[in-house]
């Protein structure tokens, strides 16, 4: 059985907007004020420490031990308020409905830690349309370790060398790669980064073409 496997941010969600949010609150809690701005969001998805990383960088005196000091708090902000910004793209559930009505099984296999992506996709009302949900500390390995996905896979009942990934970073690319299965990388996130450059076996510039993707990639 096929199944399909979907990253979360940038992917499903565009979360950039709480996150980096969080981000700033840990900034103006040091007195330096929001030291990113939406032109960050592709760093935003690329996580707590690498939005850190990069606000620090724009200021004198902070180091890697601001970071790890400050990572904890960062989860705490964006736990409190995971949701103001965030919105899931435009025909996402309704390509994610017509490929479980064509068989599939969809599951979530995120770099996220899995209680913050579990809340996130329950406050937005969509978590109980996917079988399983892997974050980034669910297991011991997380993405680009193939084991994160085929764990997902098998989660959602289905067979790990018959998926493929719907991501939207090199690390998502990786994985599959890793995998030895098909990727589909969406255009329309906001990383930054360059898709068609990361050679990924499918392009998704809207969710209303996925199922037919998905079958074609699979015929």
């Amino acid at each position: 059985m096929h199944s399909v496997m979907f990253d979360l941010d940038g992917t499903l969600a565009d979360t950039s907007g709480d996150l980096l949010a969080a981000a700033n609150a840990c900034f103006r809690g040091l007195g330096l004020g929001d030291l990113l701005t939406g032109a960050d969001a592709g760093t935003a998805l690329k996580g707590g420490r690498a939005m850190l990383t990069l606000g620090f960088s724009r200021v004198e005196g902070f180091g890697e031990d601001d970071i790890q000091r400050q990572y904890p708090l960062l989860l705490e902000a964006y736990a409190q308020d995971i949701d103001t910004h965030t919105r899931l793209y435009d025909g996402a559930m309704d390509a994610v409905e017509a490929l479980k009505s064509k068989g599939y099984p969809v599951g979530i296999c995120t770099n996220k830690p899995e209680g913050l992506a579990d809340t996130l996709m329950t406050r937005l009302g969509v978590r109980d349309a996917f079988g399983a949900l892997v974050g980034a500390d669910t297991l011991p390995v997380r993405k680009p370790d193939p084991e994160h996905l085929f764990e997902t896979v098998r989660r959602c009942g289905g067979d790990p060398v018959k998926t493929c990934l719907v991501g939207d970073t090199n690390t998502d690319r990786m994985t599959s790669r890793n995998a030895n299965v098909p990727s589909i990388l969406v255009t329309f996130g906001p990383s930054g980064e360059d898709m068609a450059a990361l050679e990924p076996e499918a392009l998704l510039d809207r969710y209303a073409d996925l199922p037919d993707l998905v079958d074609r990639l699979f015929s």
